[in-house]
C-alpha cells in the first residue's frame, strides 16, 4: 500500500535520494531547502556527505590577518572598513611598516599571512608587489595567500596588465594563494543594489579562472543576509560549481554571514542562528565537487561554529591574529583565537582537529 506523503516530505526524500545517489542537487532543489524548516535533516545530510568526504577530520591554520591599506576607490554599501584618501583613520603602510607590525605579533607557529584590503589608486600596482616582496622576504617560511579576485581586477586596471600577467607578477613576489573575498553575491542585479563597484560577476569569475591556469589553489566565499534573494544564493553557488567542474582550483567554500554597521544593532539586524546553520548545510550539499566548506567563527561565534560541524563544515578558519574587516562592520567575536581554543573547540563536535597549511597538507593531528 502506497502512503500518501504531503508535498514537502515527499520532495525532501526525493532530495535525501538524491544526494545518497551521489546525483547533483538543482537550483530547484537548493531553493527548497532555503525555504524548508527540517534544518535537522538538512543538517543530517549535509553531515553524511562531509563524513564521506572528510571523515571527523576538521581543519585550522595558524594565521594573521594584515591590511596594509584601508584606502579605497569602491564604496560598497556593507563595507565599514574602507575610507577615502586624507579621511580620519585611513592609512597606507610601507613595507617596512607593516614588517615592523608583524614583528610585534608574530610567533613561530605562523604559517600565513592573510592579506587583504583597499583599491587604494594613489599607489601604483608595483606598491602591492613590493608588499609582498617585503613580507616574503623577511619571513620566507610564511605562506602569502594574499589580495581577492577583486583587488587583481583593479590592479588590471591600473596597471594596464592582463589578469594573468597580473598575477604572474605577484607570484614572482611571493603569492601563493588567493582570498576568497570580493565575491560577495554573484548576481549583477545584486551589486548595483549594494553599490559594488568593483569586479563583476564574470571578472571575479575570470580572475579566479586565471589564477587556476597559473596552478594557483584559491578560496572563494559568499556574503549573505542582505537584500539577495534564495534563488540568488544558490545560483551562486552553481556559478562556482561549474567553475570548479572546469578547473579544480578551488580549495574551500567559505559563507560569509553579513555583520550589522554597528555592534549594538539588534538580532533582528543580523542573521539567525537557524538561517547560518541551513547556509552552510546547504552549501556543502550544493556544492558537491568542494572537498571544504568553512565555518568562519569571526561572523558566526564560536559556539556556532562548533554546531556547524555537525552540519557540513569541516574548516573553523584558524587564529586569524587582529581580524578588522568583520570587526569594522559590527562582528561581535574576538579579534582571534589561540591553537589551544581551536582545538578544544573542534574536540568538544566530537572531531579531530588537523592543523594544516594554506593548501590543506596536513601539519599536525591533534586527536
Amino acid at each position: 500500500m502506497n502512503i500518501a506523503l504531503p508535498n514537502d516530505l515527499k520532495r525532501m526524500q526525493e532530495i535525501t535520494e538524491k544526494v545518497r545517489n551521489g546525483e547533483r542537487l538543482t537550483l530547484e532543489d537548493g531553493v527548497f531547502l532555503y525555504n524548508s524548516d527540517d534544518l535537522l535533516t538538512i543538517g543530517q545530510l549535509a553531515n553524511e556527505v562531509n563524513m564521506r568526504k572528510n571523515g571527523r577530520k576538521v581543519y585550522f591554520i595558524e594565521n594573521m590577518s594584515l591590511y596594509f591599506t584601508n584606502v579605497c576607490e569602491a564604496h560598497c554599501a556593507f563595507c565599514n572598513f574602507r575610507k577615502d584618501e586624507g579621511q580620519e583613520g585611513s592609512y597606507t603602510l610601507s613595507g617596512q611598516q607593516m614588517i615592523d607590525y608583524v614583528d610585534q605579533h608574530f610567533h613561530p607557529g605562523v604559517r600565513e599571512f592573510h592579506i587583504v584590503g583597499g583599491h587604494n589608486p594613489n599607489v601604483p600596482f608595483q606598491y602591492y608587489v613590493d608588499s609582498l616582496k617585503a613580507l616574503k622576504e623577511r619571513y620566507p617560511e610564511v605562506t602569502l595567500k594574499a589580495y581577492t579576485a577583486a583587488e587583481i581586477d583593479f590592479f588590471s586596471r591600473i596597471s594596464g596588465l592582463t589578469y594573468t600577467e597580473v598575477l604572474q607578477e605577484l607570484i614572482k613576489a611571493g603569492l601563493a594563494s588567493l582570498t576568497g573575498g570580493g565575491a560577495e553575491i554573484l548576481s549583477d542585479q545584486y551589486r548595483k543594489k549594494m553599490k559594488v563597484t568593483k569586479a563583476d560577476v564574470s571578472q571575479y569569475l575570470q580572475v579566479h579562472r586565471a589564477a587556476h591556469e597559473l596552478g594557483l589553489k584559491t578560496h572563494t566565499t559568499m556574503l549573505y543576509g542582505s537584500v539577495e534573494s534564495k534563488e540568488d544564493r544558490i545560483n551562486h553557488m552553481i556559478q562556482i560549481r561549474e567553475l570548479q567542474d572546469e578547473t579544480n582550483g578551488f580549495l574551500v567554500f567559505i559563507p560569509l554571514s553579513m555583520q550589522p554597521i554597528s555592534p549594538k544593532a539588534s538580532i533582528k539586524r543580523r542573521n539567525s542562528a537557524f538561517e547560518d546553520l541551513k547556509t552552510i548545510a546547504i552549501s556543502r550539499l550544493m556544492l558537491d565537487n568542494f572537498q571544504h566548506i568553512k565555518a568562519y567563527f569571526i561572523n558566526i561565534g564560536l559556539q556556532l561554529t562548533q554546531v556547524a560541524l555537525a552540519m557540513g563544515a569541516n574548516d573553523v578558519h584558524g587564529t586569524m591574529v587582529k581580524e578588522r574587516i568583520s570587526h569594522a562592520a559590527g562582528a561581535l567575536t574576538p579579534e582571534g583565537i589561540t591553537r589551544d581554543e581551536l582545538v578544544w573547540l573542534v574536540k568538544g563536535a566530537g572531531r579531530i582537529a588537523i592543523e594544516r597549511d594554506t593548501l590543506y597538507n596536513e601539519i599536525r593531528v591533534y586527536d
